[in-house]
């Protein structure tokens, strides 16, 4: 199965504008966090059995790296689903669970219970050999280059020759301006959420995202032609709920 080409034109949200669309989602339309992680984490599973596991995940090893926030959270989601469908999930955490946001945390609790591995990155260097990587680290909200353990797991997925499917936006890479910090994700391919972002038709980001994908996330399309928006969204998921698309 082919994830099919969108062959017209998307707009491309800003940081700020994302950051928008997501308060406007929980607060004006009640459509909760955990929500859009479930959306999130299915259709990231979904391109990831499809694009890099060769439509059967079964034994196939995949390496989850996810942050504290609502990116590590879409990608706990995906964890669970590819274990479900499979494969062997191996999930790795940039802080401490209590330390993580509540949406964030009750994923992680969900692969506690399915008994998948969840470890702190100074584990790390013992996995090798995985069929696929997620990096989940950071999302569109980064600010400045990334450090401590969410850089080591970052040069760690670099180093290791596996592909890379990276959820929003390469971690590493600014949403808005597509500058990329001293360590960042080399995607093999993006998938970014609602609408794509800026910084992912920048050149220079060019180089880290690798192909790149837009999901549906279930963003109501009159949030975005209210007023605050200067720009319209058609059905553009009226084919499927995950496109391929052209930065340009």
């Amino acid at each position: 199965m082919d994830i099919p080409r969108y062959k017209g034109k998307v707009p491309f949200l800003t940081a700020d504008q994302m950051k928008e669309v997501d308060r406007a989602l929980i607060e004006d339309f009640h459509i909760e966090l955990i929500q859009l992680m479930e959306n999130a984490g299915r259709n990231l599973a979904h391109l990831a059995r499809i694009r890099f596991l060769d439509n059967n995940p079964i034994d196939k090893k995949v390496v989850v790296l996810a942050g504290s926030g609502g990116n590590g959270g879409g990608a706990l989601a995906c964890a669970r689903h590819l274990q479900n469908w499979g494969a062997e999930a191996i999930v790795f955490v940039t802080r401490p669970s209590e330390t993580l946001a509540p949406a964030t945390f009750h994923q992680l609790e969900i692969l506690h219970h399915m008994k998948i591995p969840i470890s702190l990155p100074g584990a790390i260097p013992k996995v090798r050999n995985t069929d696929l990587i997620v990096d989940g680290i950071i999302g569109y909200s980064l600010s400045g280059s990334p450090k401590g353990s969410a850089a080591n797991l970052i040069r760690w997925a670099n180093e290791q020759g596996s592909p890379l499917l990276a959820l929003d936006i390469p971690s590493g890479i600014d949403a808005t301006t597509g500058k990329a910090f001293d360590v960042a994700i080399i995607a093999s391919a993006t998938l970014t959420l609602a609408l794509p972002k800026t910084g992912l038709r920048a050149p220079e980001a060019k180089a880290f995202m690798g192909e790149l994908y837009l999901a549906d996330i279930g963003v109501p399309s009159r949030l975005y032609s209210e007023r605050r928006w200067n720009f319209r969204v058609g059905p553009i998921f009226s084919e499927s709920n995950i496109l391929r698309i052209e930065p340009d």
